[in-house]
């Protein structure tokens, strides 16, 4: 009896093994699984292109060598699923635009501060903001401190170098009305008024 039983036993097992192989087999090589499988590898390969082509284009966009573009198309195909994550460790953090942009901008900024320094309202030559006079053509820009000499703007009702105060100018308005008119001239008829030069402080 239990010589008959191991018989039975290997004998059951093998007939289970056997047919559970032969059921793995054909469900391997049935219609429905080669279909899967075609349409899993064609999706695999469609997605391996996919991303070789979103790394030409950005590499397009960030990198403006066209070797080194077609390099990091390479790299994004060669190992499949793995070179797109390396080019996105390696790749350049802005984009062409993006540093044009920057540019530009750091071109605005230094211009509009350039614009900001005093210039001369004459010659429009950069001054500084001590200068009395500029040295260019010679047009007084401020006038002195009666005490410490120091360039005053008009505005100021006191010197804040020296703490002096300023007193209003005593102007003649007429004088310098007709002062004024002095330096205007007729030309002719279409431009009826043209001021003259000043005479520069030089010439004096």
């Amino acid at each position: 009896m239990r010589v008959a039983g191991q018989g039975i036993f290997p004998s059951v097992t093998a007939l289970a093994l056997s047919s559970g192989l032969t059921s793995i087999h054909d469900l391997f090589h049935s219609a429905g699984f080669v279909i899967a499988r075609n349409v899993v590898i064609a999706l695999a390969i469609v997605f391996w292109l996919a991303l070789g082509f979103w790394v030409y284009k950005d590499a397009r966009r960030r990198i403006g060598d066209p070797f080194l573009v077609f390099v990091a198309t390479l790299l994004g195909l060669a190992p499949p699923y793995i070179g797109p994550v390396v080019y996105l460790l390696f790749r350049p953090s802005e984009t062409i635009e993006d540093v044009r942009s920057r540019r530009a901008e750091l071109q605005a900024l230094e211009q509009q501060l350039a614009r900001s320094q005093p210039a001369c309202p004459v010659c429009c030559i950069a001054v500084e903001p001590d200068y009395l006079a500029c040295p260019v053509c010679t047009t007084t820009l401020r006038q002195p401190c009666a005490s410490c000499n120091a360039p005053l703007d008009p505005l100021w009702q006191m010197c804040p170098y020296c703490t002096s105060p300023i007193g209003p100018s005593q102007v003649d308005l007429d004088a310098a009305l007709t002062a004024e008119a002095h330096t205007i001239a007729l030309v002719d008829d279409v431009i009826p008024l043209v001021p003259q030069s000043e005479a520069r402080t030089a010439d004096a």
